[in-house]
């Protein structure tokens, strides 16, 4: 007699599908910055709810956001895990930070922990690099990284902040209060106006331009690429006093100029020396000299690194005022800023399993890229520090 048939055998059956568990892809440490008056973060909440959406997991040093008007309240419920020492922080893969490690902060970093933050190059010297080649950090300069079009995303941003500052600050510091020649940097009826002149052609320019015009000066613009002076008018929608930096030309701007912006950039290492010792020496007593461009090393051949603790000095009678981190003088929008271009790149990273996958198929992210595994890949810092260079590509894909 054959087999019975039983119901059951000709039902449907489910069929059974592997459930996969949400991976964390990345650890993103946030530190509470040592540097003295740097009031800006890495990471505003909202980019934190995103990178912790997509499964990132986001730690953040109790305070953190403080000067920035962030509330440790904020980062909780963002769904970061808050803590109350830095030694949980560098436990994280990523470490984010507004301002470069400290000697004494890089010795908590660990084998191939990557770093992104400004490199500043006036704060850094040789042992700096050496810590970060004997911990094999892989350390990314905020200021080199470019956007897909070849742009510095950092810098422009920052560089909008910083032009309108400048003028401001500038504004500031021409009155008598301040040591200044008492100008009102706006003109007036029946009064000449103060005379601006801007080193640079680029985005701090553009907007220390937009400033100065707006509040009524007289704005002189230099720049060797004729194209940046002329995007520069088109841009403003009117004509300006421009001219190549010719030394004349320039000698002869600075003399009688009330206020002096350098807005020069350099897209790889030091900022060339554009202003002799003895051009700002023939400038008049009491004027002003804002030098952006101090974070690279500065423009000024007078110029030295300040703080916003005590933001300026005098030589020659010229007020001199070098803050590299100019921006940080209004840390809540500069800390928003920094927060989405860094947010972006994260989650690239994430989703592409590890940092090498970015940096091989983002070539413009890779302008960032200073030291890789203990490597200095940058020959700019190879050739001031006498540290040997290794070319980053040969790098990534022997690691691959």
């Amino acid at each position: 007699m054959g087999k019975p048939i039983y119901f059951e055998e000709h039902l449907t059956r489910a069929e059974k599908l592997e459930v996969r568990k949400n991976r964390q892809n990345l650890s993103i440490g946030i530190l509470k910055e040592l540097m003295p008056m740097e009031n800006r973060v890495a990471l505003v909440p909202a980019s934190v709810a995103y990178l912790v959406g997509n499964n990132h997991k986001v730690v953040v040093q109790s305070g953190a956001g403080t000067n920035s008007n962030f509330t440790d309240l904020e980062y909780g419920e963002a769904g970061a895990e808050i803590v109350a020492s830095h030694e949980e922080v560098y436990k994280c893969d990523v470490i984010l930070k507004v301002a470069p490690p400290t000697l004494e902060e890089i010795d908590n970093f660990h084998s191939d922990q990557i770093l992104i933050s400004p490199l500043q190059i006036p704060l850094i010297n040789s042992e700096y690099i050496n810590k970060l080649q004997q911990k094999k950090v892989t350390a990314l300069a905020m200021e080199y990284m470019k956007d897909d079009d070849g742009s510095f995303p950092l810098v422009r941003i920052m560089g909008e902040m910083a032009g309108i500052s400048a003028v401001l600050t500038a504004a500031n510091l021409l009155t008598a209060t301040s040591g200044g020649t008492g100008v009102l940097l706006g003109g007036i009826s029946g009064v000449p106006p103060a005379k601006v002149v801007i080193l640079g052609g680029g985005v701090v320019a553009e907007y220390a331009v937009r400033s100065a015009l707006g509040l009524g000066a007289s704005v002189f613009v230099f720049d060797n690429n004729i194209y940046k002076l002329m995007r520069i008018q088109a841009r403003v929608g009117q004509r300006l006093y421009t001219s190549s930096i010719n030394p004349t030309h320039l000698g002869q701007a600075l003399s009688d100029a009330d206020v002096v912006i350098g807005a020069v950039h350099s897209k790889a290492g030091r900022t060339p020396l554009i202003v002799t010792e003895e051009m700002v020496a023939a400038m008049k007593t009491g004027s002003v000299i804002i030098d952006v461009s101090i974070d690279q090393g500065g423009c000024f051949a007078t110029s030295r690194v300040t703080s916003h603790k005590e933001p300026t000095f005098e030589k020659y009678g010229v007020i001199h005022y070098c803050v590299p981190n100019i921006a940080s003088n209004v840390p809540r929008t500069a800390s928003v800023a920094i927060s989405n271009m860094i947010t972006p790149i994260l989650a690239k990273a994430g989703s592409a399993g590890r940092i090498e996958n970015v940096l091989l198929s983002h070539i413009n992210l890779r302008n960032g890229v200073y030291t890789y595994k203990g490597r200095l890949t940058n020959q700019y810092l190879s050739d001031r520090f006498g540290i040997k260079y290794t070319d980053l590509d040969l790098l990534i894909t022997s690691t691959l």
